[in-house]
């Protein structure tokens, strides 16, 4: 049973009812039929849907990811919306193909041979930085780890930061450019990502010294991609002890490294800390790319 029992023309009942179908707690998950109901109440006025249909299009949820169109919709969003308007102009001066994919890609400076390090420099813009901490920020939260046997997320003092997961509704075509971008930076498919985390470090805070590989799963993260959105603060640098590596955050920076060994196996000297920010706020973006596609709607292992 869904909500839609206030009247056929009633576009938000469509939306809560679009929500519950993907959820999937109070009625099955299915994500074409909230596809349909999005575009019923988009097609009603109803902005909040319109924004989260463009978001599913654009990255194949409940049907084949399909960046034209998703591209299309958000232009005729635009003139009625000012963050799709915003969102436009900044695609605009992407340098993007048809697909959404980057255009071109500089190189990267190599930090390390094993595990292979690397950092591009200038990856983002500053607009492009502080679109993705404005996506954030209504969803901040204290951060979580993986519990190191069963791998469930709790709240430990490891990692002090606050922390948002911007998820599939969330991801719009700002944040799908730069998906894309750091798939084509890393030799992976855009499918093999998590979703991103935002995390917002304040003075004293940290993530102490771990490991982003998994206990116990059957599609390791062979690959962390960290999005340095601002600089300007003091601390915060990413190190690797066992490398003897500090990596100085600046902003728009990429920097992507492996956490597994040839076999798959966890790469023990991949182990890195965000060390304790001193003064001012560090915004970065990270990341995990698994061995093979995941699915952020039915995540296993």
């Amino acid at each position: 049973m869904t909500l839609v029992n206030r009247g056929h023309g009633d576009a938000d009942a469509l939306l809560e009812s679009a929500i519950q179908h993907l959820v999937g707690s109070t009625v099955p998950r299915d994500l074409g039929r909230a596809r349909a109901l999005l575009r019923d109440a988009a097609a009603q006025g109803q902005q909040d849907a319109a924004t989260m249909e463009i978001a599913l299009v654009a990255n194949g949820s409940g049907a084949p990811a399909d960046w034209g169109h998703a591209l299309r919709l958000l232009e005729a969003l635009a003139p009625r919306n000012d963050a799709a308007a915003r969102q436009m102009a900044l695609l605009q001066r992407m340098t993007l193909r048809d697909d959404g994919m980057p255009a071109t890609m500089g190189p990267p400076e190599r930090l390390c041979e094993s595990p292979e390090i690397c950092r591009y420099p200038g990856f983002a813009s500053a607009e492009e930085c502080a679109h993705l901490a404005a996506a954030a920020q209504d969803l901040l939260a204290p951060a979580m780890v993986a519990h190191p046997v069963t791998g469930a997320l709790i709240a430990h003092p490891i990692r002090t930061s606050d922390t948002a997961v911007l998820g599939p509704t969330r991801e719009d075509l700002v944040v799908q450019a730069l998906l894309r971008r750091i798939a084509a930076a890393s030799g992976t498919r855009t499918e093999q990502g998590e979703p991103l985390n935002i995390l917002r470090y304040a003075p004293g805070q940290q993530y102490r010294l771990h490991s982003d590989a998994l206990p116990q799963t059957r599609n390791q993260r062979i690959l962390t991609a960290l999005l340095y959105l601002n600089d300007g603060y003091g601390g915060g640098a990413t190190a690797f002890p066992d490398l003897e590596l500090d990596v100085a955050p600046r902003a728009g920076d990429l920097l992507l490294f492996a956490n597994t060994l040839p076999d798959g196996r966890p790469d023990p000297v991949a182990r890195h800390a965000g060390l304790p920010v001193t003064r001012g706020t560090k915004w970065v973006a990270t990341r995990w790319i698994r061995a093979d596609r995941y699915d952020v709607w039915n995540p296993v292992g």
